[in-house]
């Protein structure tokens, strides 16, 4: 996205040229949307997608030019479809402002900030070296955290799945398997949903501390009038923000407006809110409330919802609430402790998937490049461990405390600026702000 709206800039010619380094097979999808599933569906609705704020309805009208059926929800496949196509056309050809893209087919495994102080050269895994004026890293998700410990021999285990996106993760589950899942949230439905298409039958175990699924998004798409200004601007504390949220959940539902749509009206704030609150009170809420928050805000579509109450209720899955300590090898089998308070019981089966989050604290990732910056000190993990620190423009601040002006970034690396900031609409601005930010460095 960053990539299509530096070729809308306007003015030009530019002499300049952008490097997409992407080690998927196709440049644009990413790993969300890359999957040739049809039966996962994205969770935002389709007049939310367009890849272009100022266009909300291009990703609509793609889908009438390309003759495909109008969806509510789409799948995710189809939207990959989308954007490898937008994609695609950036590489064609210059853009019309003289911007020229290369694509690189490998992975970034370093970079470092050349002796000019002006450029950095980041290199590839094939041995390639590009020198760049500025460096975008739109590095997305990384796989979650290990579940448990402080023993760790499962991670090795044939049938542990730490990761339920990594290519071919899932495909030693037999049809009649016993399966485990870690957390309840959408990656949690969307492993359901691809083991349901490919007909397994083995009974599924779902652990999740608190117990919750996904919300379901209403069928009935209503409208709540913004009372962000009014109400809620300037509060510092969550519990005033609460009672806020409470009292207008009552004033709507007097008003036939289900709270769905109170909670919708204040997409454009929410980072707005999140910033208000000192690091104290966003420490506090990541206690107590963000898993809440996160079943209430990020919902299923429906038609995902209810196949999961069928397979609830036909007792294929059951749920229990409980925190992961252990997870031990038994033989062909793994063994999971769980507890719930001063209860605390173990769960035995043949798979175990973690699908509890990307892990977001990048003084613990591992990825080569990301380790690189930050043991030269260009990329500093925020305190509550949500992404990376940077400025209002998403500049990355180094060890020092400077602003670069070469790293910048955008997506959920930005979590400590803004919480919310991994769905399309939050990441479409975000990435037309920073082209525009780098534009006036650039040209």
């Amino acid at each position: 996205m960053v990539a299509l709206q530096l070729a809308r800039l306007p003015g030009g010619p530019y002499a300049c040229d952008v490097h997409l380094v992407e080690p998927r097979p196709a440049p644009g999808p990413g790993l969300a949307y890359s999957a040739a599933r049809p039966e996962y569906l994205l969770n935002v609705r389709t007049q939310n997608l367009s890849a272009f704020p100022d266009e909300p309805a291009h990703f609509a009208s793609w889908l009438r030019e390309k003759q495909l059926p109008a969806c509510e929800f789409c799948s995710r496949q189809t939207y990959g479809d989308y954007l490898r196509e937008l994609t695609a056309g950036l590489l064609a050809a210059p853009a019309a402002n003289g911007v020229r893209f290369f694509w690189h087919h490998q992975s970034a495994v370093g970079a470092t900030v050349n002796a000019d102080g002006l450029t950095a050269t980041v290199r590839l895994a094939n041995g390639r070296e590009i020198s760049s004026h500025r460096v975008v890293l739109a590095l997305g998700n990384f796989p979650p955290p290990p579940p448990a410990g402080p023993a760790t021999e499962y991670l090795a285990h044939p049938t542990y799945h730490p990761d339920p996106w990594a290519p071919g993760a899932l495909q030693s589950i037999e049809a009649q398997d016993s399966i485990l899942l870690i957390g309840s949230g959408l990656t949690a439905v969307d492993v359901l949903l691809g083991l349901r298409a490919t007909g397994h039958q083995g009974p599924i175990k779902v652990v999740s501390r608190h117990g919750r699924w996904p919300m379901e998004h209403s069928r009935v798409h209503s409208h709540y009038p913004d009372f962000y200004a009014d109400k809620l601007a300037g509060l510092t504390n969550i519990g005033a923000v609460v009672r806020v949220l409470r009292e207008e959940v009552r004033l709507a539902a007097e008003q036939g407006v289900n709270w769905r749509a109170v909670l919708d009206s204040l997409r454009p704030h929410l980072g707005q809110i999140w910033a208000a609150w000192p690091e104290a009170e966003q420490a506090r809420f990541l206690r107590h409330l963000a898993s809440l928050w996160t079943t209430l805000r990020h919902r299923s579509p429906p038609q995902n919802a209810r196949i999961i109450r069928d397979m609830l209720t036909t007792g294929q899955i059951r749920m229990s609430a409980g925190r992961v300590r252990q997870i031990l090898p038994r033989s062909r089998y793994l063994a999971v402790q769980i507890s719930r308070g001063p209860r605390t019981e173990w769960l035995t089966a043949r798979h175990i998937i973690t699908c509890t989050g990307p892990l977001l604290d990048y003084s613990r990732i591992a990825d080569p490049l990301v380790r690189e910056l930050r043991e030269t000190g260009q990329l500093v993990s925020d305190s509550l461990r949500l992404g990376m620190v940077t400025d209002a423009h998403g500049a990355l601040i180094n060890a020092r405390g400077e602003a670069s002006t070469i790293f910048s970034t955008l997506g959920p690396s930005r979590r400590p600026a803004y919480f919310e900031s991994t769905a399309v609409p939050e990441l479409r601005q975000q990435a037309a702000d920073l082209a525009r930010y780098l534009g006036q460095g650039l040209f």
